[in-house]
């Protein structure tokens, strides 16, 4: 592995893990992630596991939608900093619901890149349950750099 993909790796590892943890970021951020943990990080790729928080629901017990989309948005950027080196900006997001997470329900995140071409990036994230599998949510968004 060349040092500049160490270097993505250890980004976007630290970008995630410092917002999680409250040290960086807005407040909607920190809260969205603060549950997160187990967090695994190579090129191109990140998974991890979330416990959906009470102050996360909505007033049926679900994982609030704005949450859920702040998430996916930061992991699912934080894989495309281990290939570019930077955090690039979403210009097209869309999520799939397929079922709701409720509260203290344990789900698993993984975040991949499908490909990259000039200042565009794709990627798609995925949630499942994390005891059986059960898809919950899905979205494939597109992020452009802003940088030449």
């Amino acid at each position: 592995m060349k040092k500049d993909e160490n270097e993505s790796i250890k980004m976007a590892k630290d970008w995630i893990q410092s917002l999680a943890q409250g040290r960086q970021g807005r407040e909607i951020e920190t809260q969205a992630l603060q549950s997160l943990y187990s967090v695994h990080v190579q090129k191109g790729l990140i998974r991890c596991n979330f416990l959906v928080p009470k102050n996360l629901s909505d007033r049926d017990g679900n994982w609030h939608v704005g949450a859920i989309a702040t998430l996916i948005d930061i992991v699912g950027a934080s894989a495309i900093v281990t290939v570019v080196g930077n955090i690039n900006v979403s210009v097209d997001f869309s999520i799939s619901y397929f079922s709701p997470a409720k509260i203290n329900e344990e789900v698993e995140i993984e975040a991949k890149v499908l490909g990259h071409k000039g200042n565009l990036s794709s990627n798609m994230v995925v949630i499942k349950n994390k005891e059986n599998g059960m898809y919950k949510y899905e979205t494939i968004f597109t992020t452009v750099n802003g940088r030449k």
